[in-house]
């Protein structure tokens, strides 16, 4: 079946995240500039489920030039969860998560970010995961969350991988074996490659092949961890966007130049890939036919989904 509509979007709009939380959890707003803001979930307008909500711009208070980098829901700023940063440059910091307990309306310095840099992603970590950091020249490394050390929120970081003057990183993921690693290029490229096949190694390192970027298929546009149930988005900087299921991509191994996912016109290039929401179930029952209560929490049976490896409450 089809499904019901969850949240109506835009033409070139979709679905990327859904958590679920009460109204007095908050979420965390991490801006490319190194700040961070809160919202308390009951700040949140309330609206029907096919409304199209509100842009979060309008709900914090954002200086010229800021935008948002990543979200983070959180129930409370207790216990040994940290959040992880990584900036374009390939600079990481990990910040106990109590750090961020004290809110502001003009929000916080998360981490110093140099002129020339920019907060790209942000995770939610246990302190014994791993962290794994993608290029753009396909290199990718994989290291232990203990090899960063906890810092104030003003910190500037340490080195999580060393590349290239002209490099940059592309995305932060925190790896769960079983999954794969899915790596997309700007001239319609693509491969999910098994988490097992990236070796650990020492932060600040160059790190491994991750793609190889020859020209036919361009540099590295984004990595994501799947699990191979989602769909995936993929959009180019014509303002089209593909919409494909990520288990049609094939799993090959790690230093490969990858398969055509997409044909793009002449100068036309990948610029981003992201996660989306299943549109039809896998068993092909209709999920309006299901109670709403079960519904609201993803699960046929109407229990609560698992948290998932990362801890963070994303589902």
């Amino acid at each position: 079946g089809k499904g019901k509509i969850g949240m109506g979007t835009k033409e070139e709009d979709f679905v990327e995240r859904i958590f679920i939380a009460s109204t007095h959890h908050y979420v965390l707003i991490f801006t490319n500039t190194g700040r961070v803001y809160w919202l308390k979930v009951y700040q949140i307008p309330q609206a029907g489920r096919a409304a199209k909500g509100k842009a979060i711009v309008n709900l914090i208070n954002l200086t010229e030039g800021e935008r948002v980098a990543a979200v983070l829901p959180v129930r409370e700023f207790g216990g040994d969860k940290s959040i992880v940063m990584v900036t374009r440059r390939g600079t990481i910091k990990k910040t106990e998560i109590a750090a961020f307990s004290n809110p502001r309306s003009g929000g916080i310095i998360a981490i110093s970010v140099d002129a020339d840099d920019e907060l790209i992603d942000v995770q939610l970590t246990l302190g014994n995961q791993d962290i794994f950091l993608g290029t753009r020249q396909g290199k990718s490394i994989r290291f232990k969350e203990e090899e960063v050390r906890d810092m104030g929120r003003t910190a500037r970081g340490v080195r999580g991988i060393l590349m290239a003057p002209d490099d940059c990183v592309v995305g932060m993921e925190i790896p769960t074996e079983g999954n794969t690693i899915l790596t997309v290029s700007e001239k319609g490229y693509g491969k999910r490659t098994e988490i097992g096949e990236y070796r650990l190694q020492s932060r600040g390192g160059k790190g491994t092949i991750n793609l190889r970027t020859v020209p036919k298929v361009g540099f590295v546009s984004g990595i994501l961890q799947v699990t191979g149930n989602e769909d995936i988005m993929l959009i180019s900087d014509a303002g089209r966007i593909v919409r494909m299921r990520a288990e049609e991509v094939r799993v090959i191994h790690r230093s490969t130049q990858g398969v055509r996912l997409i044909d793009l016109e002449e100068n036309e290039k990948l610029v981003g890939v992201a996660r989306a929401e299943r549109e039809e179930r896998e068993n092909g029952a209709a999920a309006e036919e299901l109670p709403e209560e079960q519904l609201a929490l993803g699960s046929d049976e109407g229990e609560p989904p698992e948290e998932p490896a990362g801890g963070d409450e994303l589902q």
